[in-house]
């Protein structure tokens, strides 16, 4: 590994940019649980959690495959220096907003804002991949970077639990460790600007189109990303297990959140700590994932990959998460965290071999689309069902058939590549 970095210096610079913003969002994310979730100068009920992620993730959803559109014509190493600077900013000015006080609805939409420039520097990392490492090494390295950035990802939210623990859970405390994720970006935008110019793509011909030209195509006929993936049959099952995944993960995620507030279930399983601890074990999930991915996906393939991840997931939700017990839901959270990370490896692999580097950051873009909007229906769908506890057994084992629709959406797509 050392030997390609030293082959490849920007491959380093690329894994700096990802890491520090990994690091970053962990400690963002954790932040601002801390200041809305489990604050005591704020109450919120079940709908209010699913709104508060609602405003974070459906309006960039919506922009998403616009910005996929401008990913695969703009300067990608310019857009990663740029949106850091940009993220660090409004980091900064979330910061000072919680310190005056601010009221819910605007801190959202600041998160919000910091949150899609987030989502668009993880799109561009991901599609300039392929340009800093050989076809033959994109499993293996996706599986390396998503390791050690799932590490940083719960150092991050470790850092933010810290802060938060040490100033106080209130106001004061959450801004201080949103303040702190700002280093992230600056270390971001410091590793992109010392990569050179169009060395991450796009290929000038794909950059030769103008970005409001881009953006007016997309904005006609955005049904060819679409088809771009369904004459992708690998690149179709990625889709199919991430969008499955992400609903049981929505509600699950609700039901943890509301679950692990209350802190009766002991100083490491309750409050803002036990939820700093569910993070981690979700974090842990994704580490072990990274780490069979690469001995997994070359001996069952792509497809069959996803498939064992489903099934893996299914048994978990029934038989781990239903329980609704504090220790269970982490156990659960760290095999979720396996199962939905070795999909993701899988899809990305797929998304940087299967796709052309003219629409992968589409692609990519599209991606976070579907990881999003399913991700935010099952949240406010399950806020109408579960109680303020979070205790509903009947939705923790309801919401695993979305898996079962998975795993029959993929063999059907199977006798379609078959036929």
């Amino acid at each position: 590994m050392l030997s390609i970095l030293r082959a490849s210096p920007d491959l380093g610079r690329l894994a700096t940019v990802r890491l520090a913003g990994q690091f970053g969002d962990g400690m963002f994310q954790a932040a601002l649980s801390g200041a809305i979730l489990f604050n005591p100068e704020r109450q919120t009920d079940p709908f209010a959690v699913a709104a508060g992620f609602t405003v974070l993730l459906l309006p960039y959803s919506i922009v998403g495959p616009y910005a996929g559109a401008l990913l695969d014509r703009w300067d990608r190493r310019r857009v990663l220096l740029f949106a850091n600077i940009l993220r660090a900013g409004l980091i900064g000015i979330a910061a000072v907003a919680l310190l005056a006080g601010i009221g819910e609805g605007p801190l959202l939409l600041l998160a919000l804002a910091v949150v899609g420039v987030s989502r668009f520097v993880m799109s561009g990392v991901s599609a300039a991949l392929p340009h800093v490492v050989l076809p033959t090494w994109l499993v293996p390295m996706n599986s390396v970077l998503a390791t050690v950035a799932s590490g940083f990802a719960g150092l991050g939210a470790a850092a933010a639990v810290a802060a938060i623990s040490l100033v106080g859970e209130g106001d004061t405390g959450s801004a201080v460790a949103v303040m702190g994720s700002a280093i992230g970006s600056l270390i971001g935008a410091w590793g992109a600007s010392r990569i050179g110019p169009r060395v991450l793509g796009p290929t000038l011909d794909a950059a030769a189109e103008s970005g409001m030209r881009a953006v007016r195509a997309v904005a006609a006929g955005l049904h060819r990303g679409a088809v771009a993936v369904w004459r992708a049959p690998g690149v179709t099952t990625a889709m199919i297990g991430i969008g499955a995944h992400r609903i049981v993960f929505g509600a699950d995620t609700l039901i943890m959140v509301l679950i692990l507030r209350d802190p009766g279930g002991g100083t490491f399983t309750g409050g803002l700590v036990g939820f700093g601890v569910a993070i981690a074990a979700t974090a842990s999930g994704m580490l072990i994932a990274a780490i069979v991915a690469p001995f997994l996906i070359p001996r069952l393939g792509r497809s069959r990959t996803i498939v064992v991840a489903l099934v893996l997931a299914v048994v978990v939700q029934v038989s781990l998460i239903a329980t609704l017990s504090h220790q269970f839901l982490l156990v659960g959270a760290f095999l979720l965290g396996l199962a939905g990370q070795t999909i993701k490896l899988a899809g990305d692999a797929a998304m940087q071999i299967e796709i052309d580097d003219s629409r992968r950051g589409q692609v990519f873009a599209l991606q976070d689309t579907v990881f999003n909007i399913a991700f935010v229906l099952a949240l406010l769908i399950s806020s109408t069902l579960v109680p303020s506890d979070g205790r509903s057994m009947p939705v923790a084992i309801g919401v695993a058939g979305f898996y079962l629709i998975g795993l029959i959406a993929i063999a059907l797509n199977r006798r379609r590549v078959s036929r």
